[in-house]
């Protein structure tokens, strides 16, 4: 355990996710006053605000507070709050790299969207040379990630010339089933054999909020549309059609520039499912192996094998689906750089349209964190290697990065990064991470977010249980009324 001590209440949320991107394994405590239990510490930080400057200090807790092993004071000016955070992750890096006797991809950037940075800059009239240095003097990013970004943000803000940000909108539909639930996630996702018989109903209370988004919204251009989850292709065929049929009856999608099914598990997928798609104009789908190694899907808990993931990408090709993604994840339970190396070559024998390669992240509501103990015999390993392996095997398919972002405890500190051929980006993955359009978002424990004009952002969320979504239906679009109009 690693425990931080301040004077008075400020910046906790940044403490804690800087010290805990050093030592994802370690609790990290923050709080104002000294700790009442100091067993089990590591090691003990004291963090003290004055008028015009803020003192650091780290203990060993063998050293009982007498000597600190570092010591640093920053002079600040508070009425400055950007800056002040800033000086105080400086500090802090510059402290922790000593210490843990390492430096991280991301310098002392704990924030999941990176490329607001670069992007902003570039918007500016800023050259490369000035977001070279910037990120590296304010940010202690290394040269690697500072190239990515700024690769990245160009793509990017291509992509978002096509957007209509004041007349249009984006709209996200959830289905919150899966065929079962992965060690790893912490996605609004329930088991389908437990929920079966209530899909109809739920796909009932859908349709209320999708056709009061449509009424909504009818003065306003769509521009895309993503099914995502869970998992979608746990809907039957009938089901299936139901949805998208609903989706193309009451919005008008001449504005739309890309339709999206997250189609995901291959046990999932089925030759009707992507027929059902494909006579409704869906080319656009993902196929997500996460990996081509069966003893980690057996191990993260996922029920088909790699040969169910190789046949329904073909079967996909077959019928016509010419945009096809591939989800791998990278830092996996127990897998080597040649576990990850023997996957890229699979994948690159099918040769998918977009690559998202997924770094681990640990999240506190998945199982594998919520039940440490069982697992304690994995191990876990991402490295610059195992990052730079997906890259290259990207560009040697042809495909370039033109989204990022990150997540808390991911593995190695690294990344999400999504590849894609030329003309085959996704631009609702743009549209999510870079927040300047309004994204309206129906089914259970989806997030809608309203963008106005002046770049404020406000949000509303439906209730995560499918039960209380079904229940509290009325209540969900009351909530989206109040988000949605002036």
């Amino acid at each position: 355990m690693i425990t931080v001590q301040l004077n008075k209440a400020g910046f906790e949320y940044d403490i804690h996710s800087l010290v805990k991107a050093f030592f994802p394994a370690e609790e990290v405590l923050v709080g104002v006053g000294e700790p009442k239990d100091m067993s089990g510490v590591s090691f003990h930080i004291v963090t003290d605000y004055f008028e015009d400057r803020i003192e650091i200090a780290f203990y060993d807790p063998t050293e009982d507070g007498q000597v600190p092993r570092q010591a640093q004071s920053v002079e600040v000016d508070f009425s400055d709050r950007r800056e002040t955070k800033n000086r105080l992750k400086q500090a802090y890096y510059r402290m922790l790299c000593a210490y843990a006797k390492k430096t991280l991809p991301w310098g002392d950037l704990t924030g999941i969207r990176p490329i607001k940075i670069p992007m902003a800059l570039l918007e500016e009239g800023k050259d490369e040379a000035y977001i070279r240095k910037y990120m590296k003097d304010t940010y202690f990013a290394s040269d690697e990630k500072i190239d990515l970004s700024i690769e990245v943000a160009k793509r990017e803000l291509a992509l978002l010339r096509k957007i209509d940000y004041e007349n249009g909108y984006s709209l996200y539909i959830g289905i919150p089933f899966c065929p079962s639930t992965c060690l790893y996630c912490s996605f609004t996702s329930f088991p389908l054999s437990a929920w079966k018989e209530k899909v109809d109903q739920y796909l009932n209370a859908l349709e209320q909020e999708l056709l009061y988004t449509a009424a909504q919204f009818s003065d306003k251009r769509l521009n895309a549309v993503y099914i995502g989850g869970g998992t979608p292709t746990t809907l039957t065929p009938p089901q299936l059609r139901r949805l998208i049929g609903m989706v193309r009856e009451n919005f008008d999608l001449s504005d739309c520039l890309e339709f999206t099914v997250e189609a995901g598990r291959p046990d999932s997928i089925t030759e009707e499912k992507l027929l059902a798609l494909r006579e409704l104009g869906i080319s656009r789908i993902s196929v997500n192996p996460q990996t081509m190694k069966e003893e980690t899907l057996r191990i993260i808990g996922r029920h088909h094998t790699v040969r169910q993931a190789i046949d329904s990408f073909w079967l996909a090709r077959k019928l016509g689906f010419d945009t096809i993604n591939m989800d791998l994840i990278v830092g996996l339970p127990n897998e080597t750089l040649l576990d990850v190396e023997e996957t890229l070559r699979q994948v690159a024998k099918l040769s998918p349209d977009n690559l998202t390669v997924h770094s681990l992240a640990l999240k506190r509501a998945a199982r594998l964190t919520m039940f440490r103990e069982e697992y304690q015999g994995l191990s876990f390993e991402n490295t610059w290697e195992t990052i730079n392996l997906t890259a290259r095997y990207a560009k040697e398919m042809g495909m370039t990065p033109y989204y990022l972002y990150r997540q808390k405890n991911m593995a190695g500190n690294f990344e999400n990064v999504g590849y894609a051929k030329e003309g085959k980006a996704g631009i609702y993955n743009v549209l999510i991470m870079e927040e300047k359009q309004s994204i309206v978002a129906l089914g259970a424990g989806s997030i809608s977010k309203r963008v106005y004009t002046d770049g404020r952002i406000e949000r509303c969320e439906n209730v995560k249980d499918v039960a209380l979504y079904i229940e509290k239906i009325d209540e969900m679009i009351e909530r989206k009324r109040k988000l949605l109009t002036d």
